[in-house]
């Protein structure tokens, strides 16, 4: 049983759990932009170069490419790089060594490498980022073979995804959401580690299935306030690992609802909705009562106008109207 004593934010636990994954263990290091002296863009490795040294915690010049190729490299030696892409858009400077080298070595060496290589950073749309930098980059990494993805919601999974990402012998890109480094929680003062293919139970319910992820989570609960007062009773399922899809948790949660509704921040055509649709449809069809429904954001680009952003992003009246529509 853990005791949740000590309270952090979710970029502090995300620190904590990159700190304790390079206490325990001399191979894990960390490369990308400003993340030694400047403790990073949004402080994650704030306090870590002068601890860890330099060569732990390596100030790389602004070329995705090169450090990301230099980071998989590392991996195929012997170590852990857990890889910073300031911002996830810049990530795709990087996409060739990405899908090429980290998803398919531990392959195309007919398994003479692993590649136990993390890439993280902030994405998703934030509050007047313009289009280059909200960015939702799932919808792109998700067709890489050999690649795992999960997104963190709350200080508590951060944490524990951050650890097992580190811990796995696979490549993990794990998704942060730049609005929501500044979440506080209690978490455990005792280690734990989370499963990177599990799903959590957000809130158990009988009418129906909501699955969500990252930000949309909180869409969703608020949502969710209003649709018990209306007299529903929502499940709400984060599925936290994008790739794969915990399918055990979602199946037993749609068997037990009948009905789908799937709420995400990725773009409509190609997202992850899409592959969850496809995935529900294929494995428990005959257990739905009506068509799955998929709230998306617009396929535009995020506009760097407040209010237009809004609009392209879903909100909690939408994901209320749609329950009320599937529930009919």
């Amino acid at each position: 049983m853990y005791i949740f004593r000590h309270e952090l934010l979710l970029f502090e636990a995300l620190r904590e759990g990159l700190e304790e994954e390079m206490d325990r263990d001399p191979t894990v290091c960390v490369m990308g932009e400003d993340v030694g002296h400047y403790g990073g863009s949004y402080k994650v490795t704030k306090g870590l170069a002068p601890k860890y040294g330099d060569l732990r915690v390596l100030d790389t010049p602004i070329a995705e490419n090169s450090f990301t190729g230099m980071g998989i490299g590392a991996a195929m030696t012997g170590l852990r790089p857990v890889i910073e892409g300031m911002n996830m858009g810049f990530l795709l400077l990087a996409f060739n060594q990405i899908s090429n080298n980290c998803g398919m070595l531990h392959y195309t060496s007919g398994g003479q490498f692993k590649i136990p290589v993390v890439i993280r950073g902030p994405g998703g749309v934030g509050r007047q980022l313009g289009a280059e930098h909200s960015q939702r980059l799932e919808s792109y990494f998700q067709s890489i073979p050999g690649i795992q993805m999960v997104a963190c919601s709350t200080p508590y999974n951060a944490k524990g995804l951050m650890k097992a990402a580190i811990r796995s012998d696979n490549p993990v890109i794990l998704f942060e959401h730049v609005l929501l480094y500044n979440l506080k929680e209690r978490i455990p003062d005792e280690e734990y580690v989370l499963n990177l293919e599990e799903a959590e139970m957000v809130r158990p319910g009988e009418h129906v299935t909501i699955l969500t992820y990252s930000r949309m989570r909180y869409h969703v609960m608020q949502a969710a306030k209003t649709l018990v007062n209306k007299g529903y009773d929502p499940e709400v399922i984060d599925i936290r690992s994008l790739k794969p899809f915990d399918l055990y948790t979602i199946g037993k949660s749609v068997k037990k609802t009948h009905r789908v509704l799937i709420v995400e921040e990725c773009m409509r055509t190609g997202g992850i909705g899409a592959s969850l649709t496809a995935a529900i449809t294929e494995n428990f069809h005959d257990y739905l009562d009506a068509p799955i429904v998929c709230l998306s954001s617009q396929d535009v680009p995020t506009p760097y106008a407040g209010t237009l952003e809004n609009w392209t992003v879903v909100q909690p009246p939408q994901i209320v109207t749609a329950v009320e529509q599937l529930c009919q």
